[in-house]
């Protein structure tokens, strides 16, 4: 190389580096000038996980600047809590929301039919289906006056608790299908009836606004159609869009796992115990760092479940109770309130909604806890029926051995005797030789009172 050579490749280096910096910002409008779609996709039941993660999804695709969700839809059903928290949001969303029941052989039952009438546009692919509508696992608890049947209901059999949810449910549907031009008597149909739709027969009904087998193909039918939303109609412009694929991160993933009420109750009773053998023991950390990771999770999971605080109260204060039972003498009186309250409290502990912590869990939960209060009681009548190893009293119950013949004293006899490893001066209402096994009777001061154990050596 000759010289001067490096120099000047480092001059035109610098020189390119700084050229590509000044014409960044201006190339970037260029790659980025497409219209933008966010996907979302659902695989599975609607719950409280789900409901985050696509009202997250939709705010942060409006702050992206995206024109367009796209909710590519596969469910079973789910929650009817979770899914008009959902639709609430569907409607008032700033951008407009497309429910896409793909790929084929996917289907939007019983919620899934409520949020795909809901959206701005509804579209299915081929081979899919909806419907099913009818609302079912009605909350409550079992036997109450509420769930009796009512000879007088029009439709045989039905409670007048089944019948006012059936009656909402109708009524909401209706409004979803009316608010953007669709049929609404298929979707009263589809609660009263559970009534089911293929693609095609959706389409020709009126229930959809188009079918489309692709992503390509349902941007081109999108294109120029006009929506309606909180703010007005819109126009969409689909041409050329770029549709970006937004996966569920780690919070709606953990959500998913610890909202189940039975994940959701087993995390707060670790959480409980955890935080009671950390105050027992301090300075052992594992309980406590355990417990205390557990019992927030548990409230996260609350935060989002609809949680009976009652029933709540009751839990803590049934463990409580069982807990104290080990502590203080009440014989079971403790322990035996803490376990109804314990009972009770799991069993409302969710009655607002749909989902309740299983009957099994409480059961296994309570047996678990009968079992340490049966232990606690059991101890301590043991420890009752124990003899004394301090005081005066434990002196009383031991066995001791003379050192010596007893000679005659103003009361009795009188001598030594070895209790304990100890000698010890005593007395006896009769003779005593040494080497004899005595009990100790009383105790005098330092003075041990003793008798004929019945055997000598």
């Amino acid at each position: 190389m000759m010289p001067g050579t490096r120099p000047r490749l480092s001059m035109l280096a610098i020189l390119l580096g700084a050229a590509l910096l000044c014409l960044g910002p201006l190339l970037a409008p260029a790659q980025n000038s497409a219209p933008r779609g966010d996907v979302l996709t659902v695989d599975g039941a609607i719950g409280p996980a789900t409901v985050d993660y696509l009202l997250r999804g939709i705010a942060s695709a409006d702050d992206a600047g995206a024109s367009l969700v796209v909710i590519k839809l596969d469910t079973p059903g789910g929650l009817m809590e979770a899914t008009r928290d959902l639709i609430q949001g569907i409607l008032a969303a700033p951008v407009p929301v497309v429910t896409w029941v793909a790929p084929s052989g996917a289907r939007a039952a019983s919620a899934g039919t409520y949020i795909l009438l809901a959206s701005h546009v509804a579209a299915m692919a081929p081979a899919t289906h909806l419907g099913s509508a009818t609302p079912v696992q009605i909350g409550g608890m079992p036997g109450m006056p509420s769930e009796a049947e009512d000879p007088n209901a029009p439709e045989g059999g039905k409670s007048a608790m089944e019948r006012k949810v059936l009656e909402d449910a109708v009524s909401y549907i209706r409004e979803l299908a009316e608010r953007h031009g669709r049929n609404a008597d298929w979707a009263e149909r589809a609660v009263r009836e559970a009534a089911n739709l293929g693609a095609g027969e959706a389409l020709e009904a009126g229930v959809i606004d188009l079918v489309a087998s692709g992503r390509a193909e349902l941007l081109d039918k999108l294109d120029g159609r006009t929506v309606s939303m909180a703010g007005g109609e819109r126009t969409l412009s689909t041409a050329g869009m770029v549709l970006v694929d937004r996966e569920p991160g780690w919070r709606t993933q953990l959500l998913s796992v610890i909202t189940d009420p039975n994940i959701a109750y087993l995390l707060m009773l670790i959480g409980f115990y955890g935080i009671f053998f950390e105050l027992a023991n301090p300075g052992s950390l594992v309980p406590g760092v355990i417990g205390a990771t557990c019992l927030l999770l548990a409230l996260f999971a609350f935060q989002v479940l609809s949680v009976n605080y009652a029933g709540l109260a009751l839990i803590f204060l049934g463990l409580a109770f069982i807990i104290g039972e080990a502590f203080v003498p009440s014989f079971g009186v403790l322990g035996i309130g803490g376990l109804v309250a314990f009972v009770a409290g799991s069993v409302i502990l969710m009655d607002g909604s749909n989902r309740a912590v299983s009957l099994p869990t409480v059961g296994g939960i309570a047996a678990i806890g009968a079992g340490f209060l049966l232990w606690a009681v059991t101890r301590l009548v043991a420890f009752r029926k124990r003899a004394p190893v301090v005081g005066s009293e434990q002196v009383t119950a031991e066995r001791a051995v003379a050192l010596d013949d007893f000679e005659p004293a103003e009361r009795g006899y009188a001598g030594h005797v070895r209790m304990n490893g100890e000698r010890w001066r005593a007395t006896s209402d009769s003779p005593v030789a040494a080497g004899d096994t005595l009990t100790v009777t009383a105790l005098e001061g330092l003075t041990v009172a003793v008798a004929p154990a019945g055997n000598t050596h």
